[in-house]
């Protein structure tokens, strides 16, 4: 089969992430697979060299919507895909719109998060709807935002989660080991860490508040943060005030994130809204004590294998890290591996991709 995805960008996220796995694993059951993201650097890139990139140029302005419009009209006609897979709010409306002027025998949109936008993309979204034969998003709770907001009617979006690869987010205890003596973690020093953009939806402040609270109980304990972002400069300076910038260390981005989480004691999420949460199943399918914020269907994910607080609480995120820094070894190791067995059963990479197959194949149609 022929799968065209089409993607706003190919920056570093859990939504980009997602769709590099998904069209790999889709080459390699020997599926004919490209994707074409519309703006910006593309870092994340597929693992296979079946999978062709194709950028469309796009730029914030007229000229560059239509550039981009022609372009991803001129590439589905060549490339005739039996399925177009739009992935986030500006390539979901744009490969709508091309519908218009371009033959797609099924169109699938799939959003990644309870808040895309303001009013007037969510009105576009709504207006634009009927274009597309299935509209997807991450979780539950996304779906119902959706819903909520007047994005879609009720009843006409459908949630199917995002997929981990399990084989490469694993427990592995060298790889802890290494990565220790790589920062100069000493052997009784618990680490939290944290993996995402500096982004305001993740709410780095609510979590340097809570870490800032930890260190009042224990010292013996520091903070990681993965990632990069616009907030950097800012972050570093709240980090100062709170007078903890001697433990918390920004790493940037890291293109082995399982390697860094194999490293941490305990993973935390501190988002103020997210749609799947994809890094707290990458953190659980290794195995880590997990503390999050009930942010999208971060619920969803976690179970209760984990310590799931209130959003923009930073007493109460605190309070979570301690319990969870405070566990005994074997506690630990049992609450990991439940975390592990909840990805196998529900979020695979494989489970999720043949969702995705049955879906390409059916003639489901919400229009």
């Amino acid at each position: 089969m022929k799968i065209l995805f089409v993607i706003t960008g190919l920056g570093v996220g859990g939504a980009e992430r997602q769709v590099v796995d998904i069209a790999d694993r889709l080459a390699v059951l020997g599926h004919e697979v490209k994707i074409a993201y519309l703006t910006g650097p593309s870092p994340i890139r597929p693992n296979s060299e079946k999978v062709e990139i194709v950028g469309m140029g796009m730029k914030k302005t007229v000229s560059g919507f239509f550039h981009a419009y022609f372009g991803l009209r001129n590439l589905i006609h060549s490339f005739k895909p039996a399925v177009v897979h739009s992935h986030m709010v500006h390539a979901n409306i744009l490969t709508r719109l091309v519908r218009l002027s371009c033959r797609i025998p099924r169109l699938v949109c799939t959003a990644h998060s309870t808040n895309e936008g303001g009013k007037l993309r969510m009105l576009a979204y709504r207006l634009t709807t009927s274009l597309a034969n299935i509209s997807t998003n991450v979780s539950v709770e996304a779906v119902t935002s959706f819903e909520a907001q007047g994005a879609v009617a009720r009843g006409k979006m459908i949630a199917i989660p995002n997929g981990i690869d399990v084989e490469r987010f694993k427990s592995e205890e060298s790889i802890r080991i290494k990565i220790r003596k790589q920062v100069g973690v000493a052997e009784n020093e618990k680490v939290v860490i944290a993996v995402g953009r500096l982004h305001e939806a993740k709410d780095y402040p609510n979590l340097f508040r809570a870490f800032a609270n930890v260190m009042l109980i224990t010292n013996n304990v520091r903070l990681w943060i993965i990632g990069d972002g616009d907030l950097r400069s800012n972050l570093s300076q709240e980090v100062k005030k709170l007078g903890i910038e001697n433990k918390v260390n920004f790493f940037g981005v890291q293109s082995k994130i399982s390697d860094w989480m194999n490293g941490a004691d305990v993973f935390v999420l501190s988002s103020a809204w997210e749609g799947f949460g994809l890094v707290v199943a990458e953190a659980m399918a290794c195995e880590k004590v997990v503390v999050a914020t009930d942010a999208g269907g971060v619920k969803e994910v976690l179970g209760d294998c984990g310590f799931l607080v209130p959003t923009r609480d930073s007493k109460l995120l605190s309070e979570a890290l301690v319990r969870a820094l405070a566990l005994s070894s074997s506690e630990a190791q049992a609450l990991g591996a439940d975390g592990r067995q909840r990805v196998l059963t529900h979020f695979s990479l494989d489970f999720v991709v043949q969702r995705w197959l049955a879906i390409y194949k059916s003639n489901l149609d919400f229009n």
